[in-house]
């Protein structure tokens, strides 16, 4: 009779141990997108309450952003690199298929024998990264876990299109995953919808695209490059009508009340979206809610940490207090979990 097989030695809290991000050197205001769309500094705050963005210069990719994010959230977390037992990095931007971003970035940060792969979630990405990380340090796969959200949505972006140009940029957030005494990162509510998938979409797949550019080699003809595409009003009323249950099926999920939560930090897709969450969750007057668009533009999934960061650099919010978090967007797909928010890296 053969021996049984051995079962994993289990964690039974998690928390985030360490927060660092990424933003682009460039900020780019509104006064260089209008022209192109031909819109105004006005119409561009009242549709998204953007103000500037961070647009990645050519040496700022998608690795070296995640790198480093990934190494303020080390310091601040006080782990040893080789102490990460897994890597989940979610973006919708890494113009690839191999080797993985997350894979590259192991062995950037010189840890060896990794678990590392790519989450492609769209704007739900950083948060189904968290669960997915959180689940594998808990089953005692890994006892600590990076996570990282980054984009380098520019090299998506028609700069033309009046319905994205505005509203998508470049930056990178990472997390520390590991043991903790007390729960700090609540039960996952997540989802998708299928059925709406040209909500916000790429154009052409890369196989029509290189179709193209053989017919342009051949004909003397041109070629364009794929581009994001996105049905703003088509995302919004998901938004509005669908994830008031998400976010409070997070907050049961945890076991806590809406006036338990000090910070709302919702991916940053437009502030009006972010607003009537607001409005329909009912959150205390001293609830904080996260306003990063403002600056940073949509960032996909790297918004979230971001947006978290820009809490606690500000004082806002501080390591210790109750979060909610909610990524939604392409897919449509979303994830949103109950988390203690954790200290951020000292150096800037």
């Amino acid at each position: 009779m053969t021996a049984g097989i051995a079962t994993a030695s289990t964690t039974d809290h998690v928390g985030i141990l360490g927060l660092g991000v990424y933003r682009p050197r460039r900020s780019v205001p509104n006064s260089e997108i209008i022209e192109a769309i031909d819109s105004s500094d006005e119409w561009i705050q009242t549709r998204s309450g953007i103000k500037t963005r961070g647009f990645a210069g050519d040496d700022e990719t998608i690795v070296s952003m995640s790198l480093a994010a990934a190494r303020k959230a080390l310091e601040a977390s006080g782990v040893d690199p080789a102490q990460i037992g897994a890597i989940v990095l979610a973006t919708s931007s890494m113009l690839v298929l191999g080797p993985s971003a997350g894979a590259v970035l192991a062995t950037e940060l010189g840890i060896e024998n990794c678990a590392a792969f790519d989450v492609g979630a769209g704007c739900a990405g950083f948060c189904y990264s968290l669960a997915t990380a959180a689940g594998l340090v808990r089953s005692g796969a890994a006892k600590y876990a990076l996570v990282v959200g980054v984009e380098r949505l520019t090299d998506l972006l028609d700069p033309t299109d009046r319905s994205c140009a505005f509203i998508f940029a470049d930056g990178a957030g990472a997390v520390v995953i590991g043991p903790s005494d007390v729960e700090g990162v609540g039960p996952v509510s997540w989802g998708s919808d299928g059925s709406q998938t040209t909500a916000i979409k790429q154009d052409k797949d890369f196989g029509q695209y290189f179709d193209e550019v053989a017919e342009a080699e051949a004909t003397g003809g041109t070629s364009v490059r794929p581009y994001i595409r996105m049905n703003g009003p088509a995302v919004f009323r998901w938004a509005i009508t669908f994830l008031e249950k998400a976010c409070r099926d997070a907050i049961d999920n945890a076991g806590v009340t809406p006036e338990d939560i000090h910070a709302f930090i919702p991916h940053q897709a437009n502030s009006r979206i972010t607003e009537a969450l607001v409005r329909v969750l009912k959150f205390p007057d001293e609830t904080v809610v996260a306003n990063d668009i403002s600056q940073s533009g949509n960032t996909s999934a790297a918004s979230i940490p971001m947006a978290m960061e820009e809490l606690l650099r500000s004082g806002e919010a501080k390591p210790g207090d109750t979060a909610l978090l909610m990524g939604f967007g392409a897919g449509l797909a979303y994830a949103g979990q109950v988390v203690t928010l954790p200290p951020i890296a000292a150096t800037v």
